[in-house]
């Protein structure tokens, strides 16, 4: 049998540290791993030549080129992970809130605000859910996503993500939870680590180098089964709080860390290998 080709979706003009356990790991695994890079020359015909024999494509950036690049390499016929449909109906924030109020799995009070600035004020004040953290319905890396005391200083934060990016790109109000962030983090619907970050920032984006491991109890592993149910997302993230002592998701990421823990770096990228290799052989 053919050994498998896997491309390998990156956006550092250098080699970072995570490419080039991914180059390492791949070796170990068995696997070819066909890199490509959306900061460079973005010839698309190179790239598909380049791709053309691998059997799956594994998209480890969360930017606007890189899933730009994912789509034009799933227009070609490339099974790409994560999907950029994932993408665009998982990781909508919006469409992820009204998803789970079907499913009975417990959110924030959320509200999708109008592109009108009175009438998003309007909307605001009857919510009432002061502080309010406010969201643009897609972004990377927690960037768009802003708390406010008031609904005069959540409009200033509207008209500041308007400046900042997309004019009138949909924003969603949602109410504040005060509690740690627990990660969750799932490679084809096995739980492989778990991570409660401590920041001191109201946002916990990212990685936390104070982070800690914490158990998975009975009413988050059944929210987890449901979620994965729901959730068509082969490598995730999922950011859970805690409210009123039960658990509540904030959100779900596509392109979840592997650095919350240095020890377990390697084993969470040759999972990933290992899991993007049983796809593609699933697929042949």
């Amino acid at each position: 049998m053919s050994k498998i080709k896997i491309g390998f979706i990156t956006n550092t003009r250098k080699p970072a540290l995570e490419d080039k356990k991914f180059a390492r790991i791949a070796k170990k695994v068995g696997v070819d791993l066909i890199v490509v890079n959306s900061t460079k020359d973005f010839d698309i015909k190179e790239i598909m030549d380049r791709v053309k024999e691998c059997h799956i494509i594994y998209n480890d950036e969360a930017d606007y080129v890189s899933l730009e690049l994912a789509k034009s390499l799933e227009t070609a016929g490339h099974r790409v992970v994560e999907s950029s449909n994932s993408y665009y109906y998982t990781e909508d924030k919006w469409l992820l809130n009204v998803k789970c109020l079907e499913h009975n799995i417990p959110v924030p009070k959320t509200i999708l605000l109008s592109s009108n600035l009175t009438s998003a004020k309007e909307e605001l004040i009857k919510f009432g859910q002061f502080p309010v953290v406010l969201k643009r319905i897609l972004g990377f890396l927690g960037d768009f996503v802003d708390k406010a005391d008031s609904a005069d200083e959540a409009i200033e934060i509207m008209q500041r993500f308007w400046k900042k990016g997309e004019n009138r790109f949909p924003i969603l109000a949602q109410e504040f939870v005060r509690s740690y962030s627990y990660r969750v983090t799932t490679i084809g619907g096995e739980i492989v680590q778990t991570a409660l970050k401590k920041n001191s920032n109201w946002k916990a984006t990212g990685v936390s180098s104070d982070a800690r491991k914490f158990k998975i109890d009975d009413e988050l592993q059944k929210l987890l089964d449901k979620l994965h149910k729901i959730i068509k997302i082969e490598i995730c993230g999922f950011d859970f709080a805690k409210k009123d002592g039960h658990w509540i998701l904030i959100e779900v990421n596509s392109s979840p860390g592997y650095d919350f823990f240095v020890s377990e770096f390697d084993m969470l990228v040759e999972k990933v290998l290992r899991h993007l290799k049983k796809l593609a052989e699933e697929k042949k």
